[in-house]
């Protein structure tokens, strides 16, 4: 593996209230010197609720999607807030947005998105022995929550409306725990 590069150099270039655009200037092993510009996130990370409300059911929320400015379905996510672990976060955004709380929780997978241009990390969590629990959250109108058949996961793959590569992710890692769980 060739040795990382030195970063020479860091500036912001812009920012807004939940990111920051900073250039590098980064000097490869084999003398090359490249700028490249990366997406820098404020705060700990995300996490992405797999939310088991039976055996064969999995919790869904249908809500507003502003960068691609329609209603998607997806599991619930939400940010790591200062001071909170990824199940505290887990189960906040699951009140929140879903309606209920978990009494047990399994980290599946920390994923990235786009790890070329942006740091970021989404922390994928399974969420079982759910009992209703709401709490009041920041989404500006209710959510649907949509449950959905783990016997039916085709279906769902082949909606227009299920788009996020996050979520398609999630269901492969629930599948693979899931069967590794299971008595052969």
């Amino acid at each position: 593996m060739p040795e990382k590069p030195r970063i020479l150099n860091q500036t912001i270039v812009t920012q807004s209230r939940l990111f920051s655009v900073q250039e590098l200037h980064l000097r490869f092993s084999n003398g090359q010197e490249r700028y490249f510009e990366r997406l820098k996130t404020r705060g700990h990370g995300a996490v992405l609720i797999l939310a088991l409300l039976n055996k064969d059911t999995v919790l869904l929320a249908r809500e507003y999607a502003a960068g691609l400015d329609k209603y998607e379905l997806a599991f619930p996510k939400g940010v790591v807030e200062e001071g909170e672990s990824f199940f505290e976060a887990a189960n906040r955004e699951l009140r929140e947005e879903l309606g209920f709380s978990a009494k047990q929780f399994t980290l599946l997978r920390s994923v990235t998105l786009a790890p070329g241009y942006m740091e970021h990390h989404t922390h994928i969590i399974l969420a079982e022995d759910l009992t209703p629990d709401k709490i009041e959250g920041d989404e500006p109108e209710p959510i649907e929550v949509v449950p959905w058949s783990l016997n039916d996961i085709d279906t769902l793959l082949a909606r227009d409306d299920f788009t996020e590569a996050r979520s398609y992710a999630a269901l492969w890692l629930l599948k693979r725990h899931l069967l590794q769980r299971s008595p052969t």
